[in-house]
């Protein structure tokens, strides 16, 4: 018997060390739920509900007007059954490139359309998430930010092939918008341009680079953010001042604070402006 107790000491003591190491109970994915985020854990991963997403207004973009008709005109066309692109938003820093998405979705959730945020590391993934998500009557966007590759990283084939090159067909239920400071998502070096040759007076890449140009290429809606101009800048922080009920840039105190604030940063960016009115707007409340 005191063996036996010994045995049993020792099996429940194994027991603790084995169970944080199990994959947990699996739980219904709350379908009433307007984003998710896919969250990996042992044994598998699953669609965690966001019960209080970042609501953003079309109309707190400024200065996108081009890029924002666009996304919109995808995403109509997308959640009315119609054929639509996969997009990846690619530019400057700050430039609004994930609020955009999220200001879309936020637009159109009424119809049916859901995010589901996925991490660059767990974009091998994909296949799976697919799959969840292919037989749902509701429209999914899933959102990848600030998305970029190392040259050895393998996630990037698990994107290309979700996006166009796998035998599995695309769901028709089922778009990749991605943001990214990269246009090609993958880092591009001076000696891979030197691999490029001249044939019939046309240039032809070389290896390397036609492979990396080949996921971005994936994505059919390709649009650029570029780094806006001091009037750009002013016009935005004029915007979110007036929303928080501060002074706006035709006061000089308020202009001279606001483009310091941007110097100090180095950066003229929508992100910058908005930090800057928050900033302003906090130090006025007394």
């Amino acid at each position: 018997m005191p063996s036996l107790k010994k045995l049993i000491g020792r099996v429940d003591r194994l027991l603790d060390r084995i169970e944080p190491l199990l994959p947990e109970p699996s739980r219904p994915t709350d379908h009433d739920a307007l984003a998710y985020r896919w969250r990996r854990a042992a044994g598998g991963g699953a669609l965690r509900p966001v019960h209080h997403p970042h609501v953003v207004a079309l109309d707190d973009l400024l200065c996108l007007d081009h890029q924002k008709a666009e996304v919109v005109r995808n995403t109509r066309q997308f959640v009315g059954g119609r054929p639509a692109n996969n997009v990846l938003l690619w530019g400057a820093r700050g430039t609004g490139k994930s609020t955009l998405i999220k200001a879309v979705f936020n637009a159109f959730t009424a119809e049916g359309l859901r995010l589901v945020e996925v991490d660059k590391h767990d974009l091998v993934d994909l296949p799976e998430i697919v799959d969840q998500l292919r037989d749902r009557p509701e429209r999914f966007v899933l959102y990848c930010d600030d998305l970029s590759f190392e040259a050895d990283d393998p996630s990037y084939k698990a994107l290309k092939a979700v996006l166009e090159g796998s035998i599995v067909a695309p769901p028709d239920n089922v778009l990749v918008y991605a943001t990214s400071n990269r246009r090609h998502l993958l880092p591009e070096f001076y000696r891979e341009n030197l691999e490029a040759r001249v044939v019939d007076g046309e240039i032809h890449q070389g290896e390397a680079v036609e492979e990396k140009i080949s996921l971005s290429e994936r994505f059919g809606l390709w649009l650029s953010f570029y780094p806006f101009t001091q009037d750009d800048y002013l016009r935005i922080s004029d915007h979110w001042l007036g929303r928080l009920g501060a002074s706006d840039t035709a006061d000089p105190a308020v202009r001279a604070a606001a483009l310091q604030w941007a110097l100090a940063r180095g950066s003229r960016s929508g992100r910058v402006a908005h930090q800057f009115a928050l900033d302003w707007a906090g130090r006025a409340i007394r």
